[in-house]
């Protein structure tokens, strides 16, 4: 109980420090925090200028670790991003250089404008946390995350990312334009210099991974394991879904509900942490059928329809409400 409660309070202490740069985005940076004590990778989609990045660096410099920043172009090589083997003329041998892709958090800035042979270069190292090079693997170090972000409205000169590559990311997040209030706050508080630059480490490496150890003895009844496993299997059934979530969704519920309770105080996982984490962690899994696409529908509004359609197992039973 005491790790769990050390465990809670850093993982709140990471909350408020990025508070401190992201202004009224309370949501967004707990579900950040949420994919880094799950060992989980953040997709940060949407249009520019409204912090994507910043929310990147805020958590890089709040979790203390190694960071390296990518920054995507459609000139990138793989070799750029895993290393490179360089003859060493002294000693006739060759030694690895290792790339920014073995740190502790990479921030992938505008992932979509890198080539699909590129992009798949973080694939190795986002679910087998490795990395292979001529023959030679070398493991990621501990704890690893990849934050990426992309722009959802410029097309020309992107390449958007395969479905294999979005399924391996935890959770998507979205921002949104802040309200007036906010953002008269985002332009008081850069009057004389940007916060990101005052902001120091709450937490080392050990910590991080002490987080990530806590997090999986929180205790996750039968009838919200059943909940989560029937919610996935109705995004493969939907009469809008070409494709639904795979297993790899079940897992990013279930262990994403232990980290949301953990940090919320808990010790145990609420249904409730299960819906708040449906949308952000499904709603880039599911593909729409084109016939759908062209009704507009999209894959978070099929998600948050089966949030309300889904019932909980037991709810009345264990006193549970179903909003």
């Amino acid at each position: 109980m005491e790790d769990a409660e050390r465990a809670r309070a850093g993982a709140q202490k990471i909350v408020d420090n990025v508070k401190k740069v992201i202004v009224g985005k309370e949501r967004a940076v707990e579900l950040a925090v949420v994919a880094i004590t799950c060992q989980g990778h953040i997709l940060i989609e949407d249009v520019p200028g409204v912090g994507k990045t910043m929310l990147a660096k805020s958590l890089a410099v709040s979790t203390g670790g190694s960071f390296k920043r990518i920054q995507f172009t459609p000139d990138l090589l793989p070799s750029d991003i895993t290393g490179v083997s360089v003859f060493n003329q002294k000693t006739s041998e060759f030694e690895f250089k290792k790339g920014p892709i073995l740190s502790q958090v990479v921030l992938a800035d505008e992932i979509n404008r890198a080539t699909p042979k590129t992009q798949s270069a973080l694939l190795e190292a986002m679910e087998e946390r490795q990395v292979t090079v001529e023959g030679v693997t070398y493991p990621v170090p501990r704890p690893f995350t990849v934050m990426a972000t992309q722009n959802p409205i410029e097309y020309e000169g992107t390449f958007p990312l395969p479905e294999a590559q979005l399924d391996r990311f935890l959770l998507m997040i979205t921002l949104g334009y802040p309200t007036l209030e906010e953002e008269l706050a985002i332009v008081g508080n850069q009057q004389q210099k940007h916060p990101i630059e005052g902001l120091h480490a709450v937490a080392g490496p050990q910590d991080i991974i002490g987080i990530q150890d806590a997090v999986k003895s929180i205790y996750v009844d039968d009838l919200i394991r059943q909940y989560i496993v029937t919610l996935i299997e109705a995004t493969r059934v939907h009469p809008d879904v070409a494709l639904g979530a795979s297993p790899r969704g079940s897992l990013a519920l279930f262990r994403g509900a232990q980290a949301l309770a953990l940090i919320r105080g808990r010790d145990f996982a609420l249904p409730d942490d299960v819906k708040d984490l449906a949308v952000p962690m499904l709603g880039h899994r599911i593909i729409v059928s084109p016939s759908a696409r062209m009704r507009g529908v999209k894959s978070r509004d099929v998600v948050k329809g089966l949030i309300e359609e889904v019932a909980v197992p037991g709810a009345q039973a264990k006193g549970w409400i179903r909003r």
